[in-house]
């Protein structure tokens, strides 16, 4: 139970800072508005290294499920957690989607663009290209659980690793982001996701169900391939 706490609230915390970011900068009559992609690439970054400080020693921090399937394809995690661990993690994404909807709540409803309010939630192809969106968000995970592995192997003063996952996911926004939105995580995309959905959100439109499949399918294709090609290698 505290791992499934520890799982949950650090995805929470992960979402309400990580969407509350693009809300910040997507939505009307916001301070932040319009104040662009490295904004959000570093909220996100940031969004992800201050629950890791949190709950890292407690439960090891993945808020992921491709971290816990990959990690789990390698024998690095028990395969008898990972249903408390995904559950928590996709509990903890939707929590904190409804919290961030509260907290800009009149700013959604100042907001018109339909595709803007979903982006709070979730990803979007900037280019709809399914073949194309499903190797970036393959390839942003691979780099992202092969990096997390990676960085195991580099003796670190304590406190130092959350800083150097979130250095990680900074990189990815920024160089690779651009295309998909870069999820790299099935809870940050399917939780919000649903919670867009079910939320009596002003004029919100569509939840873009058809694209869903690729948030979810291509970060745990991509996360188990890096965790398999990491463990041949070292």
């Amino acid at each position: 139970m505290t791992n499934f706490l520890a799982e949950m609230l650090g995805t929470m915390i992960l979402i309400i800072l990580g969407d509350g970011v693009v809300a910040n900068v997507v939505l009307n009559k916001t301070k932040a508005q319009n104040s662009g992609w490295i904004v959000i690439t570093t909220g996100w970054a940031l969004g992800v290294t201050i629950p890791v400080f949190i709950f890292g020693t407690i439960s090891g921090a993945h808020f992921n499920p491709a971290v816990t399937l990959g990690l789990a394809a390698i024998g690095k995690f028990s395969w008898g957690s990972v249903p408390s661990y995904l559950t928590a993690q996709f509990i903890g994404g939707f929590l904190g989607a409804v919290i961030v909807w509260v907290f800009y709540r009149p700013h959604f409803k100042a907001t018109e663009d339909q595709s803007a309010k979903l982006g709070v939630f979730c990803t979007g192809p900037a280019i709809k290209d399914t073949f194309s969106n499903f190797i970036c968000e393959f390839i942003g995970t691979f780099i992202l659980v092969f990096a997390i592995l990676g960085i195991g192997n580099t003796h670190m003063v304590d406190g130092l690793a959350p800083i150097v996952v979130g250095l990680i996911v900074w990189a990815i926004g920024i160089t690779l982001g651009g295309t998909t939105g870069y999820a790299i995580n099935p809870a940050r995309d399917l939780g919000p996701r649903i919670a867009h959905y079910v939320l009596p959100i002003h004029g919100k439109g569509d939840s873009d169900w058809g694209y869903a499949w690729i948030p979810v399918i291509a970060p745990i294709s991509g996360g188990i391939v890096a965790a398999v090609f990491y463990s041949i290698i070292f």
